[in-house]
């Protein structure tokens, strides 16, 4: 069978000999193929040039389906040990009627990205075009021509700069400070409860009456230099007490109070927690599968014939996986409404400047010391991580991260492509300060007059929405996140951008100015009651039913898509005010009980860490596969279940040693 398959290898040799001097390729390069590729046509090769072609991807079934990608070996390749070579796993992206897919290759370590694409893919003389890797034949594809766009080499060995390795300096010692206070704590308590004073009042009162003896018949120098030591002495019971205070402060013992336990405050909207977690539950389950399409299924076309028509996968379609991210836009503007107005009472009733600013500095200090060790922890540990099969969008987030770190740093990553930014899921935090940004002004528009804030608020009402519905109108773009990074334009002019997101952080805002400043009940009576649960549900319910019917990419100026892409956010948002508002006037019944379950508080107290983390946890098991996924009801369920886990203690762990002691850090330097 070996022999069938290199039955041109000498020619191909020659030919190979003669492309190296037309193509640039080095003598080493060549002549180490050349060794591998003559061993190949010995009727017994060596063992390292079998292994090199069994590290070949080849086509495998079900290409129908949309099993396309040719994976190959990553390890065995990389055990390779040739004569004067080692062998390098590298990935040569193919394009063949219309279909993109990658192959995996096993060459020497003395050829480059470059030279392995001219050794892959030239034209010869009369010989026509040579190939290391045959095309999808013609009954499966009618257009048997490949064409390449890219060729990736990967190493087996970690490629750690001077940037990598300050990020896992940086990692490790915010990591390690509160331990180290943690321990130095849990000393110095156990000490005190060693220690045994029998006589310790008796002790204390003969060094009083010596040093009161001393003092009665010394001079009045003496006096000076006992009052002397006695400041010093308080000066440095002072400064220890602070210094252990602090270092208490910083401590898990002091971050962990509290943390896990169930229950809801009495200052706070008890549907609030459930809403957040079953949002976050609702996006990591949307993650799990949407990372896993972007690195190709083996059965992608199945999948999508069954998943991106049937409602009934809500919870992994990118359409309506996403309103989730409204939610928290709607809780985030309504918290930031009750938060100030919370303030202004307590100053007087005051709106000043300062108070405007330590209202944003406060914010800002709440959510940077967490975000950026995850632009730290992404670059060092994607870094330190050996590479795998899937590893270019690791590999593309190290490079953005170490390019664009500022952005996040500054909070203004949403403004840029969703392609080019660092750590792409913390647009959020970008667009949800800039809209905590704006509560300011529409609280003071409130505080002058209420016509003119409703005044406003329609307005931007309307511009978020016809500038959503224009932009998705006139570039075509789907109503929903695209399941492939095609559309770019998408992200880049819609997805993340505050002109077209704006309005469910407005209702937010609104529903927590009314809500935090109403007089009486809205709902009255139980007939109204029922009216707005019937009117929100038949909201949610068209706006995800919606997404399916209105799921295909148009292909010129959609009215309906337009429209739909305008208003959702927003409808969804209005529909979960009333849920919200329901609940805390007694009207909402079962909802309210699963809302307002105590087992949504621990959950909540770390759901920041954990929306921070999950994609970096998804990120590393897609990347690290050795083989392609295959999509079933029950893998992915398994697999949502496991990253779900790994989520809530990674961010548990994120809670009590980053985001908690260096919250009371920056609050104690106030």
């Amino acid at each position: 069978m070996l022999q069938v398959r290199w039955t041109a290898v000498t020619l191909m040799c020659l030919l190979f000999h003669q492309a190296a001097f037309a193509r640039n390729v080095s003598l080493k390069c060549m002549q180490d193929t050349t060794t591998f590729l003559v061993e190949l046509e010995k009727e017994t090769p060596r063992q390292y040039a079998v292994l090199m072609y069994d590290a070949f991807g080849k086509m495998g079934s079900d290409v129908e389906g949309g099993n396309v990608n040719r994976l190959g070996s990553v390890r065995e390749c990389r055990s390779v040990e040739g004569p004067e070579f080692s062998g390098q796993y590298c990935q040569v992206f193919l394009k063949q009627d219309r279909v993109e897919y990658f192959v995996g290759v096993c060459v020497p370590d003395s050829c480059t990205e470059s030279e392995v694409q001219t050794l892959m893919y030239y034209e010869a003389f009369e010989q026509g075009r040579i190939s290391l890797i045959p095309p999808v034949p013609s009954v499966l594809m009618s257009d048997s021509t490949l064409g390449i766009f890219m060729t990736q080499c990967y190493s087996d060995s970690t490629h750690l700069d001077l940037s990598a390795i300050n990020c896992l300096f940086v990692c490790s010692v915010l990591l390690a400070l509160p331990l180290v206070a943690s321990i130095y704590v849990a000393l110095i308590k156990r000490k005190k409860l060693r220690e045994v004073r029998p006589g310790a009042g008796l002790t204390q009162t003969s060094n009083t009456n010596q040093y009161g003896a001393v003092l009665s018949n010394g001079s009045a120098t003496q006096d000076a230099t006992q009052t002397s030591d006695q400041n010093a002495e308080n000066y440095q019971q002072n400064f220890t007490k602070s210094f252990l205070s602090c270092l208490h402060g910083f401590s898990i013992q002091n971050s962990g109070e509290g943390l896990l336990c169930a229950g809801n405050s009495a200052s706070s909207y008890s549907s609030l927690n459930g809403i957040r977690i079953l949002s976050l539950l609702w996006i990591i389950s949307g993650h799990t599968v949407q990372l896993s399409v972007w690195n190709k299924l083996d059965n992608d076309k199945r999948w999508k014939e069954m998943v991106e028509s049937n409602p009934l996968y809500v919870f992994a379609f990118s359409g309506p996986v996403y309103l989730a991210v409204d939610s928290f836009l709607l809780l985030g503007g309504l918290l930031s409404a009750k938060s100030l107005l919370s303030s202004i009472r307590r100053s007087d009733n005051t709106l000043s400047t300062g108070l405007v600013a330590h209202f944003l500095i406060k914010r800002f200090k709440r959510i940077q010391p967490l975000h950026l060790f995850i632009v730290c922890l992404t670059i060092g540990l994607f870094s330190v991580a050996q590479s795998g099969v899937f590893w270019f969008i690791a590999e593309d987030e190290i490079f953005n991260c170490k390019k664009y770190w500022w952005l996040n740093l500054l909070l203004i990553n949403n403004l840029f492509t969703i392609t080019d930014i660092c750590a792409p899921w913390t647009w959020y935090l970008s667009i949800d300060f800039q809209f905590y940004a704006t509560t300011p002004l529409l609280i003071f528009m409130y505080r002058l007059n209420k016509r003119v804030l409703v005044v406003v608020s329609i307005v931007l009402l309307m511009v978020s929405s016809v500038t959503g519905a224009l932009i998705t109108g006139f570039l075509h773009l789907p109503v929903h996140q695209p399941t492939t990074l095609a559309y770019e334009s998408y992200f880049q002019y819609y997805y993340n951008k505050p002109y077209t997101r704006y309005g469910p952080y407005l209702l937010g805002i609104l529903a927590g100015i009314y809500m935090t400043t109403k007089k009486e009940t809205l709902i009255k009576k139980q007939w109204q009651a029922v009216i707005g649960w019937l009117c929100s549900l038949s909201v949610m319910a068209l706006v995800v039913g919606l997404a399916y019917v209105l799921r295909e990419v148009p292909p010129h100026l959609s009215l309906p898509h337009a429209v739909y892409q305008g208003m959702h956010r927003s409808l969804w948002a209005l529909a979960l005010v009333w849920i919200i508002l329901a609940c805390e006037e007694g009207y909402g019944g079962f909802a309210d009980t699963i809302l307002s379950l105590s087992l949504w508080t621990p959950l909540s107290n770390i759901s920041f860490a954990c929306y921070l983390i999950h994609p970096i946890i998804i990120i590393l098991y897609n990347g690290k596969q050795e083989t392609t996924m295959h999509y079933t009801d029950l893998n992915f369920f398994y697999l949502f279940l496991g990253h779900l886990l790994l989520t809530v203690v990674a961010g548990y762990l994120l809670t009590l040693l980053i985001e908690k002691p260096y919250l009371f850090l920056m609050r104690a330097k106030q």
